[in-house]
């Protein structure tokens, strides 16, 4: 077993939720071979073809990759290791939200004109700007840092707007009933202080803590009386995904439900 590769531990707890050969295609390469083989190139960032050999063939590698990517296997798995932990109570609904910037490697531009995949963005989540292409990560994390969901966007994309997106991918799954969406409480930087935002968390029950910004103050300040109260406030190695390697959106958030799910094996 190489250095990052699936402990039998983190084995015997994804085997079961993978999915299994429709018998279509031929037997599929053994999912422990090629997972270890997507983990390591998530985990170093290199480019397929330098995958080892231990992990069988490159392409099979990707493919695997590719395909799980398409279809939201990855997604799926990450949100059945989520529903596992809320199951144990070992999720407190105190979510964080916030993004940031990773530079996209030359390797990354010239993807497909359209989409791959159905929610393939046109611009395949890269933004230019003068230090070059760059993709924004919006991220949901509870209070342990464990991330609960990812929103895709190119990088000079501003942070309100993609908000609604990226809570409407909460979603932990119960044994009864439908899947729970709403948080109690919602953390967040003065990024994400607007009216919309406030109105759409106080519509939904939820408890927005998040700074007001000195201008908004001074012009709630200035309305006097119809300003209306100010809003409570209290304190608040993936190398894969710290660049930006694919050419396509679909892989690049398929990275990140990787690095998710064994963020939360690892609770």
């Amino acid at each position: 077993m190489g250095r990052g590769d699936l402990s039998d531990a983190e084995w015997n707890g994804l085997r079961p939720l993978l999915p299994v050969s429709k018998g279509r295609c031929g037997r599929w390469r053994d999912h422990r071979q090629v997972i270890d083989g997507i983990l390591y190139g998530v985990r170093t960032g290199v480019q397929w073809p330098d995958v080892p050999e231990r992990c069988g063939p490159w392409k099979t590698v990707y493919e695997r990759h590719r395909l799980w990517s398409a279809d939201g296997t990855w997604e799926r798995l990450l949100k059945q290791v989520q529903a596992a932990a809320d199951a144990a109570g070992d999720l407190d609904w105190v979510v964080a939200v916030d993004s940031t910037i990773v530079c996209a490697h030359q390797h990354a531009a010239g993807g497909p004109p359209r989409g791959a995949a159905a929610s393939e963005p046109d611009d395949h989540a890269l933004g230019r700007s003068r230090g070059g292409l760059t993709t924004k990560i919006n991220l949901a994390a509870d209070t342990r840092c464990r991330p609960l969901a990812f929103v895709l966007t190119p990088g000079q994309a501003g942070d309100a707007p993609t908000f609604p997106e990226v809570m409407a991918r909460l979603r932990a799954l119960r044994p009864v009933g439908r899947p729970r969406t709403t948080p109690d409480v919602v953390l967040a930087d003065k990024a994400y202080s607007s009216r919309t935002i406030r109105a759409h968390l106080r519509q939904c029950g939820i408890r927005a803590v998040i700074p007001q910004p000195a201008d908004q103050i001074a012009k709630r300040k200035k309305r006097g009386r119809a300003g209306g109260r100010p809003p409570a406030f209290d304190r608040e190695q993936w190398h894969g995904v710290a660049t930006q390697n694919e050419k396509t959106a679909a892989i690049c958030l398929a990275g990140l439900h990787i690095a998710g799910i064994f963020i939360w094996s690892d609770r």
